[in-house]
């Protein structure tokens, strides 16, 4: 592996003495594709990409496209260093419109996403992408949603799959018929090529579930599923919820008890409305972000640990500041081999316009954040990203910003540390 630049060696010896610390840097931020809007190479990516095997980026767009409806894109680096853009599918309404969220590959080499709208019953899709010898791609529909639907639709984040190849995810909408808050769902693959879908569970307002899940989920070794919600707290007519951290738990008869993990409360010192989805650790610790909340309103990195007796503690990692901090994390954490944590802000920055950040661990239990890259409003940067980022096997980070970039229909960009 190359060595780092001189801001890497900064922000690591810096971050020796920090107790709670924010750094800058000298790293070195690329544009690698602008969209430019209604183009049919897409635009407006508001998802994280996935790298294969051979490096390449895939990502969705939410519109653009032929019909205007978004795009499944993928990026192929050059020799030269640039890259070019290839568009794999254009969306076209009734098979699926507006994918907000990232894609995962299977082991064939597969794409699965959603779609938050379209689809033949007008509430979203489940959708497969399967890759052709002549290099062209071929879309498959796993799932309609109905809108207006007890099973949940307009699916906005993306999926996960366990073990045995059953995917899941989250419906922000539907679930019930008196309210339509969200649901958490499954695909099961059957032997004919279809696959059975199944609701694992139905938000509501009672106070003791949350609702609107935004974000999608992730699972424990064990099958256990865990997400966020964006409000739910409160019951009865106490306003907007807080927002929550919740399990599902499999058990024998194929039902699945429901648990709250942790409740968010505006008392100036936890976060609230986590807008995505969480990542485990080794350990079984969960990590995510909050939109808001904190002393300074300006969100939150928190972590989530498993007690003894089954409840949970929170810490949080990281109050956010504004400038030259960023601020209203909107995305989720992303790991490093060595346990460091990445994210961007959708604001704040020296620029007001976003961030890509890191988060390194210290012998205290302290945490030092580190700003990699502060977006720019001239007409060339990326502005207010909204998604998660992923690193290759060197440390360079990937990501995209839904506006911004030389024609204002976003960009994919790469941090170089």
């Amino acid at each position: 592996m190359p060595a780092k630049s001189f801001c890497f060696g900064l922000r690591t010896a810096l971050a020796v003495f920090a107790v709670t610390a924010f750094v800058s840097n000298t790293c070195t931020a690329k544009v690698l594709h602008n969209f430019a809007p209604k183009q049919l190479g897409g635009a407006v990516p508001v998802a994280g990409l996935v790298f294969d095997a051979a490096g390449n980026l895939y990502g969705t767009t939410k519109f653009g496209g032929a019909s205007n409806d978004g795009t499944v894109f993928e990026l192929i680096p050059n020799a030269d260093g640039t890259w070019t853009q290839k568009t794999l599918h254009s969306f076209a309404g009734p098979d699926g419109a507006e994918p907000l969220a990232g894609l995962i590959f299977d082991s064939a080499g597969n794409l699965y996403g959603t779609t938050a709208a379209g689809g033949s019953k007008r509430g979203g899709t489940v959708f497969e992408m399967i890759p052709n010898a002549d290099g062209s791609w071929t879309e498959k529909i796993l799932r309609s949603f109905f809108a207006d639907s007890k099973g949940g639709w307009e699916p906005v984040a993306g999926l996960v799959f366990d073990a045995t190849g059953n995917l899941y995810g989250t419906t922000l909408l539907g679930g019930s018929v008196a309210a339509e808050l969200g649901t958490v769902f499954e695909l099961m693959p059957n032997a004919d090529g279809s696959w059975k879908y199944k609701v694992l569970h139905r938000f509501n307002v009672d106070g003791k579930h949350g609702y609107y899940p935004y974000a999608g989920v992730v699972l424990d070794p064990a099958g256990n599923v865990y997400g966020t919600t964006y409000d739910g707290q409160r019951s009865g007519g106490g306003g907007v919820g807080l927002g929550t951290v919740f399990e599902l738990m499999p058990t024998v008869s194929g039902t699945w008890n429901f648990k709250i993990l942790h409740k968010f409360k505006n008392d100036g010192k936890d976060g609230f409305s986590p807008k995505d989805g969480l990542v485990i650790d080794t350990a079984g610790n969960l990590y995510g972000t909050t939109s808001g909340g904190s002393s300074s309103g300006l969100g939150t990195v928190f972590e989530l640990m498993p007690n003894a007796d089954g409840t949970w503690t929170e810490k949080i990692l990281h109050k956010f500041k504004g400038q030259p901090d960023g601020q209203g994390p909107l995305a989720g954490l992303t790991f490093d081999a060595a346990g460091n944590l990445y994210g961007t802000t959708s604001a704040g920055g020296a620029f007001g316009v976003g961030t890509v950040f890191e988060l390194m661990p210290n012998a205290n239990g302290t945490w030092t954040e580190t700003i990699l890259h502060q977006f720019k409003n001239d007409g060339k940067d990326g502005t207010f990203p909204q998604t998660d980022v992923i690193l290759d096997p060197i440390g360079n980070v990937y990501g995209t910003t839904g506006s911004g970039g030389v024609h204002n229909g976003g960009t994919v960009f790469e941090v170089i540390p």
